[in-house]
């Protein structure tokens, strides 16, 4: 059974259909030192980095970084403190893909990088950058960000680009694509809401169709940004 990070904030119907669909639900502790819309979000918490290894912040709940221990996690903790205003909200928040590590470099914490020894290196300008983009597939990824997107153009990475906004951030304008969904295993797909109910829907369902992979709907509603659901590795 893979484990999954997600929110402590998630709804009983997402947590139910998640277990439903064959996975360990793990809530991420509220940290403190981020602002609400966001202090549970698992892609400002945790960098995964492995199938059982993690870098998590360093100032999380000991009893969450105890609990890991004893599901067989190697846990690293950052060099930095996140704190709660940009850059030093991100400093977890980058993307990692099979060949690829995508950030704005300038923020990351140094207790990634060996993570991504070997990778091609993409510094973007966009801080948020595990928030901005959804990763398909090793080779495909969907964002809102066009500076991730141009970024990714020469490299072989298959891009969709939606526009910003139509996803709900309880505390903020909108959301990011990011934030609504994560893969559940190479061949599905989870999402925080109905794709049906969300206004570039139908070019996201033929994305993934694209790439052989399947949504699935944890809730009824909107696409809610509830941050990345962790746990799936390439």
């Amino acid at each position: 059974m893979r484990n999954y990070f997600v929110d402590y904030r998630i709804s009983e119907e997402e947590q139910f259909n998640l277990v439903r669909l064959g996975g360990n639900v793990i809530l991420c502790p509220r940290c403190e030192l981020l602002y609400p819309a966001v202090d549970g979000h698992p892609d400002m918490l945790l960098h995964i980095t492995g199938d059982k290894s993690l870098v998590a912040h360093r100032d999380m709940d000991r009893d969450f970084l105890g609990y890991l221990s004893l599901l067989g996690y190697d846990v690293a903790l950052t060099n930095k403190s996140i704190k709660r205003s940009y850059p030093e909200d991100v400093i977890l928040n980058a993307v990692s893909l099979p060949s690829f590590f995508i950030h704005n470099l300038g923020c990351t914490d140094r207790t990634i990088m060996p993570s991504a020894e070997g990778k091609t290196l993409l510094d973007v300008k966009q801080g948020y950058t595990k928030c901005s983009c959804a990763v398909v597939s090793g080779t495909a990824l969907m964002t809102s960000d066009i500076s991730i997107a141009r970024a990714l153009e020469a490299t072989g990475v298959d891009v969709l680009l939606v526009p910003p906004g139509d996803i709900i951030l309880p505390g903020l304008d909108y959301g990011f694509i990011g934030g609504t969904c994560g893969l559940l295993d190479e061949r599905r797909m989870a999402f925080y809401g109905d794709l049906s109910r969300y206004a570039y829907g139908e070019e996201v369902r033929s994305f993934l169709h694209k790439h052989g992979v399947e949504p699935v709907c944890l809730s009824r509603g909107k696409l809610t940004d509830r941050g990345s659901i962790l746990g799936y590795t390439f």
